[in-house]
């Protein structure tokens, strides 16, 4: 059987918030442009199937390939990150434990902050890019599905994503939580990417604040965005002006560099800074200038509210429903992983039916009844490959001797058994 497209060889490599800070992940953050050229060379190199995901949280390669040091050389390659950082920094999870981590991302129960719910999306997104670059296998689209299904089973049926799941709504809950009468302040939000987006829908929302003003380097989705949730649109070029008079000022954009240093800066009322980007969008010299304070993401994912401990009620729920999940998904894996042992028994015997009808058709001069031979010899067939079926499903550890043992029975060559 052909292993690039088995759990076997599917593994994760990645860097997360578990074992590293803000500036370290921004070292191994992926845009897109970079997450393109990635798999571009994955591709050139043999990788059968690969997935990148890249947030605030985490950047993860997800993929077939025969060796994990391939993705931990290609991770390193287009990022800033070195390979004595990631052996320090960086994990490696193979077979069973790299599937159950990705139930454990796609649901939320691996966020930094428990529940997040934009964690699934940036999943499909990654998928749906993944199908474009020609790097997917039906273990992998499989896979994903099932952590979708699990995900959306979650969001239903618990409420462990209610309250501050996400860092666009933990951030507006800082400023509710910290700025007096913030209603009244002036706010301006740099970055319409999704944290952007989802940052100024949440402060309309909750703050009831009339002086929101959007700034993108492009004006055009700038108004987009201002049009749906009726903020104010400054151009790039404002930026400057528009922090001067500003109280608080959200960065959320994707900028491989710091976007906001102390040159910028010329603010005329006490500052408030939250960086919601990863690498960092904020120059950490901007807390020299007098009144300016600055709250990275990190920061903003360890705030919690009231309704933290019930939703950390839900997880054994959760976890019910990703082992029923997982159950199905790796009932899946393990057909297919007999299948083709199977259909090439099948064919074998069909083959035989087809040798013994010959046989007796030329050698009997009345007619046959060939229609009733037909239905007789299938039923007969299907019970022999079903009986053969579950054989193999409850062989555990002697599968290879069983398969072993049909290629002597049955004579299949090496093209039947591992197509």
């Amino acid at each position: 059987m052909n292993k690039t497209n088995l759990n076997s060889s599917f593994c994760v490599v990645g860097v997360s918030y578990h074992r590293t800070d803000a500036p370290t992940r921004g070292l191994f953050s992926l845009d897109e442009h970079k997450s393109r050229k990635l798999s571009e060379k994955a591709s050139q190199i043999g990788a059968s199937s690969l997935m990148i995901v890249s947030t605030c949280n985490r950047t993860e390669l997800y993929a077939e390939v025969e060796n994990e040091e391939i993705l931990v050389g290609l991770l390193c390659e287009f990022t800033k990150g070195s390979k004595e950082m990631f052996a320090q920094h960086g994990y490696i999870k193979t077979e069973q434990e790299a599937i159950d981590h990705v139930f454990q991302v796609g649901t939320g129960l691996d966020s930094q902050i428990l529940g997040d719910f934009e964690i699934i999306a940036q999943i499909k997104k990654s998928f749906k890019q993944a199908k474009k670059s020609k790097l997917t296998s039906a273990f992998l689209e499989r896979l994903c599905n099932s952590v979708i299904q699990a995900s959306k089973r979650i969001k239903n049926e618990t409420e462990i994503s209610t309250g501050a799941t996400s860092v666009s709504f933990a951030s507006v809950k800082y400023l509710m939580q910290e700025i007096p009468e913030v209603q009244s302040k002036k706010i301006v939000l740099f970055g319409t990417g999704k944290i952007g987006r989802n940052t100024c829908e949440n402060l309309v929302k909750h703050t009831k604040n009339q002086q929101i003003t959007l700034i993108n380097r492009t004006r055009d989705r700038a108004e987009e965005v201002a049009g749906k949730f009726k903020v104010d649109v400054k151009s790039f070029s404002d930026l400057p002006s528009e922090i001067r008079t500003a109280d608080v000022l959200i960065v959320a954009t994707g900028a491989a560099n710091p976007t906001v240093n102390k040159d910028l800066l010329r603010t005329k009322n006490n500052l408030l800074i939250l960086d919601l980007s990863v690498p960092q969008n904020v120059a950490s010299d901007v807390t020299e200038i007098d009144g300016v304070s600055l709250v990275g993401i990190d920061q903003l994912s360890k705030i919690t509210d009231d309704t933290l401990e019930r939703r950390k009620q839900y997880i054994p729920q959760a976890l019910a429903i990703i082992e029923e999940i997982q159950a199905d998904f790796t009932e899946w894996l393990s057909n297919r992983k007999f299948a083709p042992v199977v259909a090439a028994v099948k064919a074998k015997l069909q083959s035989y039916k087809n040798e013994e009808i010959d046989f007796h058709s030329k050698k009997n001069q009345s007619v046959l009844d060939e229609k009733a031979i037909d239905l007789v010899s299938n039923r007969l067939i299907q019970k022999i490959t079903k009986q053969i079926a579950n054989h193999l499903k409850s062989a555990n550890g002697d599968f290879d001797q069983s398969v072993a043992m049909l290629n002597d029975v049955f004579e299949l060559n090496q093209k039947e058994s591992n197509s």
